[in-house]
């Protein structure tokens, strides 16, 4: 008959990490596209109004951004306490809607033009005046196409 000899230990075997490089690149790639950057940081203080019936807009791509309301508080020393309106990453005036339209508008393929929107991000405790007075200059610059930003909730609270 023959012997059956046992085995002296039953040790798994280290675990091989020569995929691990791949590992490594895959959540590297991963982060790379699911991370998105913010367009542009805030200079004002930017306290959206709630509102009940509300809806999500479709492309990002097609919506600019105008934001108004008081300067946030390590800009209020330069800027007072007076609500301004931030254009991308600067605060500006009503006569630069216009030219924040015009190059928002050349930025854009031909056939996206119309389709664009403009979004105001109003602080609720801003001068309605203010408001109006963008509404007339994007009048102006023929930008028609006008939401107002909101959060979701009860309009009452």
């Amino acid at each position: 008959m023959s012997k059956f000899k046992k085995k002296g230990s039953n040790e798994l075997p280290a675990i091989s990490t020569a995929s691990l490089p791949d590992i490594v690149f895959m959540l590297l790639f991963f982060f790379m596209v699911a991370t998105v950057m913010r367009d542009s940081s805030l200079k004002i203080k930017n306290n959206l109004p709630s509102a009940a019936d509300t809806e999500k807009l479709g492309q990002k791509n097609l919506i600019m951004f105008i934001y108004a309301g008081p300067p946030s508080d390590s800009y209020k020393d330069r800027y007072g306490t007076e609500a301004r309106i931030q254009l991308n990453d600067k605060l500006a005036n009503i006569n630069d809607i216009g030219v924040f339209v015009a190059a928002e508008r050349a930025s854009k393929r031909e056939e996206e033009i119309p389709k664009l929107i403009t979004a105001l991000k109003v602080d609720k405790s801003t001068n309605m005046g203010l408001v109006s007075d963008i509404e007339q200059a994007l009048r102006k610059a023929g930008q028609l196409k006008i939401n107002y930003t909101t959060k979701k909730g009860s309009a009452l609270k």
